[in-house]
């Protein structure tokens, strides 16, 4: 559920950044992909954390 939205926002975070240290189009996809695999698992782990909690 909420584990779509964070890989966009990891991706928009990863390709800001990657802009923002001066890469080129290559580093800022690369970064956006790093990024947003990071923040899909992190809410994958909190959406399985939450579920056994009985919270969602």
């Amino acid at each position: 559920m909420f584990v779509i939205p964070a890989f966009i926002i990891g991706a928009a975070l990863g390709w800001y950044r990657a802009g923002k240290l001066g890469g080129n189009r290559l580093d800022k996809l690369q970064y956006a992909f790093a990024h947003g695999i990071a923040f899909f698992l992190v809410a994958l782990v909190l959406t399985l954390i939450a579920d056994w909690q009985g919270l969602l």
